[in-house]
């Protein structure tokens, strides 16, 4: 996207800097061995498996992903005679990579950018031919490869040839996704598929590329190193004050990261004037890293690359002097570069400092299009928490296949086939939609439908998956002939986590019945009985189909049941029995209560609706009220895709509360009521306030807790019919908090509470400071009793806004972003476009929104481990499925195939080389743990990387202790820690 050519500012923000070495302790000298305990074999997260052991010093040694560099013959140019005699006489070099930065779509839909793509490939081809240009960077990502083979396979020919000879680098990645959005398990999908995709053409570069992301998540150096990569580059979101840097994660891991600090597009692009702009970013680069190296990254978004070659014919000249300026390639300026400054300051935690000039955020894009985030977020817990388990399990304890499914005929359905491909293809369209220009939502409407598509398209095919693993166990979930009468049966998984979850597995499943019956009642496995919520979905035709059924469609009823499996472990599966009677179903009983009326809740605290249409929740044994929680307050918003930008008078609009009603069923407590916002329908004409006429917009806003259960489900849904406005959510917090602490990929971070919007820019190219974050699984603020914490479903937009003489402290949850504009040019809070200046009328979000967090007040929220279970709980909801009448089920619970004891489960899935599966275990707490894995006697457990090969020293271990054929593994998780293991099953 279009930005400025500029040097980098000095930015005036704090940072996490320091310049002091690391500390021994943080990066032992060795690897920790697995010693003898009193119960079992332990390994030491100390340094995880998934950390580097120190960094290399040099990008050339290749991890055992890549290709061995060996293999490739070198660069014609790689060491040209004029850079060797700069270094006797101490001339600075300046590296210039020529490259293309390939966004898949963005102000023109996918197909109209791929056909451009073909173009450029072929075109970097033939200049790479004639030495036009000496080497070429395809962009970091080989989804690029893919693209161009579906169209001109003989152009991946010429791409193999280059890359082995040195000639053009690509990756590390598949897609340059938005590294803030999605979730920790998608950004190393990402690069398992690159390796995958990169394997058919040569070695990926060991360059840890991603400079456009807009920002950085604290983790990203832990993921990079879980893969062999030692080095960065980035931009957006880097400490403007440090032209290099050792960044390093919460668990310790670290890169070798350089920022980036501008876009150069035009220091070389033609001949006029060329010298003037060369010794300019000369001399702006030298103010950053006097003495050099220096890179000139020679390319842009989209934009094919002039004859190199010949505009540096006359470089010498050129430069005035200042450096040897010389084509080069990135790994080979990060060795130049970590000779001359091999131990930079150390920056900690996420990149998302202010920039300089033409360097922005853009944090809009957190909750542009906030549906695109939601719907990712389904797709990736349907492949990350369901879908995968089952897989995983399957591969370490596969089932006798059903004898009516195995008969050795050739008529027999084959579902025990394998299903690798289908998993692959899943996770490729999650991928597709993960490109910041995708998933942020700044591009035009029509990649967007075509986003929504791609995530449809993974829930389908995950549904079809997960069914047919659960017919390979043995249950059969299609329902299918004449409905019950009797009796039915739900088959209840939840998938596999903390074992001390075991009580916890919230089901809600439907089943279909006979319509003259209605569900009377729940058993569980023992047969005891279980209290059973039953909404009546009406009558109906019941519809099934499969290759071994005929197409089937009956008259039925459907009722939606809601219960708690007790008892059930993760990762085990258990079945239930549903009991039938004839008779009508039951209408729900609601009471109706006034506004401000105190409404007892299951745990013994009090709910009261406001008239703000928030609530108070009253703790009367503890003496707390939690006051003004969920106010609902819509503002102006003038801006674009990018950037939240408020009318110069703006108008605020509360919510008011009516209709306030109460549902006690045997399973929960349920209050419901209606806000009304009155919403201007639009910005005025001048676009600096907003107009008079208003659309009355019903918010129908539930809250509900469990029987038994910690915590309230809030939510609240409506039709959007206004433009260019955001509506929040406030969630007060009492006292004096200092910090906010939210999830991230395998961390907790912390923040500090700030105003809305820092101070609006006067000089054109620059950003004011929004407070705005992405925060993954939950945010919590308070301590103690007056503890508020958020869970969520999606990664939101949070802010926490400091206290003010009229309002506490709050955290703020952006429901909805509503905008007109790709880019525009006038907005106070970025002073240039972030884009072309198109229309985008749907990401006015002109459609049904459902917002849905769960709240944990008091105590229970300031526990940050149990707040990461519950959001990961939330997440890895049970498979609920009833069973087709007629077939055998089992009479026990099927077992886990894995048990895990005091860590937040990240990945239980199919090893990526077929060899067995893979365990990652998580602590994101400031705390150490010690974690337990329990497997049955015959399977290996190996300590791995990200990139799933094996950690360089101690990593076999032995389960000992067996307990009923079980051996049990002690692994100490040092904070902020994660460890990934390979379970296979051991021959003999």
């Amino acid at each position: 996207m279009p930005r400025t050519s500029s040097s980098c500012a000095r930015s005036p923000r704090h940072s996490t800097c320091r310049s002091s070495p690391r500390a021994a302790s943080r990066r032992p000298t060795s690897s920790p061995q697995p010693s003898r305990r009193a119960r079992g074999a332990s390994w030491s997260a100390g340094r995880s498996p998934d950390r580097p052991r120190s960094p290399r010093r040099s990008s050339r040694r290749s991890p055992p992903t890549r290709l061995p560099r060996a293999s490739r013959p070198p660069a014609p140019s790689a060491r040209p005679r004029r850079q060797e005699a700069s270094v006797a006489d101490q001339t600075p070099t300046c590296h210039v990579v020529t490259h293309v930065h390939w966004d898949r779509e963005w102000y023109r839909p996918f197909e109209s950018y791929r056909t451009r793509l073909v173009e450029l490939v072929e075109q970097v081809s033939r200049q790479l031919d004639a030495g036009a240009i000496d080497s070429f960077h395809l962009d970091g990502q080989t989804i690029t490869l893919r693209d161009v083979r579906d169209l001109r396979p003989d152009l991946v020919d010429q791409v193999r040839r280059h890359v082995q000879a040195g000639r053009l680098t690509i990756g590390p990645w598949h897609v340059l996704a938005d590294n803030q959005l999605v979730s920790g398990e998608n950004l190393i999908r990402n690069l398992l598929a690159a390796r995958r995709h990169g394997a058919s053409v040569g070695a990926l570069t060991g360059i840890g590329y991603s400079p456009d992301a807009f920002g950085h998540p604290a983790d990203l150096p832990r993921i990079l190193a879980g893969f062999g990569i030692d080095t960065a580059l980035v931009w957006r979101g880097a400490p403007a004050e440090h032209a290099e840097f050792r960044w390093r994660s919460p668990d310790g891991s670290e890169v070798y990261s350089v920022n980036q600090c501008y876009y150069g597009v035009d220091v070389l692009w033609n001949d006029e004037g060329r010298g003037e702009r060369l010794r300019g970013f000369l001399d702006s680069e030298a103010e950053r890293r006097p003495g050099g190296p220096w890179l000139l990254m020679n390319g842009a978004d989209h934009v094919a690359p002039r004859d190199t070659t010949r505009l540096l014919a006359d470089s010498d000249a050129d430069a005035g002097g200042r450096a040897a300026v010389v084509q080069s390639s990135l790994e080979r300026f990060f060795d130049d570069l970590r000779a001359a400054a091999p131990s930079p300051a150390v920056v900690e935690g996420e990149l998302r400092h202010l920039g300089g000039p033409g360097t922005f955020l853009l944090p809009g894009t957190l909750s542009t299009r906030v549906y695109l985030k939601q719907e990712n977020a389904a797709a990736e817990a349907l492949l990350e928490r369901e879908l995968e388990p089952l897989l995983a399990a399957e591969v370490l304890t596969p089932r006798p296949i059903a004898p009516a499914l195995t008969a050795e005929r050739t008529d027999v359905t084959p579902i025990d086939a394998d299903v690798t491909g289908h998993l692959r293809h899943a996770w490729e369209l999650v991928l597709e939609n993960a490109p910041h220009d995708s998933i942020c939502g700044c591009s035009v409407d029509e990649v967007h439908r075509e986003n929504s598509v791609r995530s449809e398209r993974v829930m389908q095919l995950g549904d079809q998956l997960v069914r047919r693993a659960l017919l390979r166990r043995g249950l059969d979930p299609r329902v299918h002939a004449t409905p019950a009468t009797e009796s039915t049966r739900i088959a209840v998984h939840p998938p596999i986590a903390d074992a001390a979850r075991r009580d916890r597995a919230r089901v809600e499943a439907d089943v279909v019945i006979a319509p003259d019956r209605v569900v009377a009642g729940l058993t569980a496995p023992d047969g005891s009985d279980v209290a059973v919520e039953v909404e009546d979905l009406g009558t109906g035709m019941s519809f099934e189909a499969d290759l071994d059924l005929l197409p089937d469609s009956v008259p039925a009823r459907r009722q939606r049941l809601r219960f708690l499996a007790e008892g059930v472990a993760p990762g085990e599966t258990a079945v239930f029995t549903v009991v039938l009677a004839a008779r009508e179903p039951a209408a729900p009983t609601r009471t109706h209560v006034p506004v401000g009326e105190a409404i007892a809740l299951p745990d013994g605290r009090h709910l009261v609706v406001t008239s703000d249409a928030g609530f108070d929740i009253i703790d009367e044994a503890a003496g707390t009220t939690y006051e003004g929680l969920a106010r609902l307050v819509d503002g102006g918003d003038r801006g674009d895709t990018y950037t939240y930008d408020p009318p110069a008078s703006d108008r605020i609009v509360p919510a008011t509360a009516a209709d306030v009603t109460v549902e006690r069923t045997p399973v929960r407590t349920v209050v419901r009521w209606t806000a009304t916002l009155d919403v201007p329908v639009a910005l005025d004409d001048s676009r600096d306030g907003r107009t008079d006429e208003v659309a009355t917009t019903p918010v129908e806003i539930e809250v509900s807790q469990w029987h038994g259960r910690d915590g309230l489900d809030w939510s609240a849904s409506f039709t959007n019919a206004s433009l260019d406005h955001r509506l929040r959510a406030h969630f007060p917090v009492s006292g004096t908090p200092g910090f906010w602490r939210s999830g991230q990929h395998f961390s907790s971070l912390d923040r500090p509470f700030g105003p809305e919007l820092g101070e609006l820019p006067t000089e054109r190219n620059r950003e004011a400071e929004i407070g705005t974050h992405p925060a993954h699984g939950y945010v919590v603020a308070g301590a103690g009793d007056d503890a508020v914490a958020l869970v969520l479903d999606h990664v939101s937009e949070v802010q926490g806004l400091e206290a003010t003489p009229e309002r506490p402290a709050e955290l703020a949850l952006t429901l909805l972003r509503s905008t007109g504009w790709l880019s525009r040019f006038d907005l106070r809070t970025r002073t240039t476009g972030a884009g072309p200046m198109l229309p985008t009328p749907e990401a006015q979000v002109l459609r049904p929104v459902r917002a849905h967090v769960a709240l944990r007040l008091g105590a229970s929220a300031a526990d940050t481990y149990a707040l990461a279970d519950a959001a990961d709980a939330r997440r890895a909801q049970p498979v609920a499925t009833q069973l087709r009448e007629g077939t055998d089920a089992p009479a026990a619970a099927l077992p886990a195939a894995v048990t895990v004891e005091g860590a937040i489960v990240s990945a239980f899935k199919p090893a990526d080389d077929g060899a067995g599966a893979v365990l990652r275990l998580v602590n994101p707490t400031p705390d150490a743990r010690t974690a337990w894995i329990a497997v049955d006697a015959g399977i290996g457990v190996t300590a791995v990387r990200f990139d799933e090969t094996p950690v360089a020293t101690g990593g076999a271990l032995v389960p000992i202790e067996a307990d009923g054929g079980r051996g049990r593994v002690a692994v100490e998780l040092l904070p902020q820690a994660s460890t990934s293991f390979r379970l296979e099953t051991i021959d003999g």
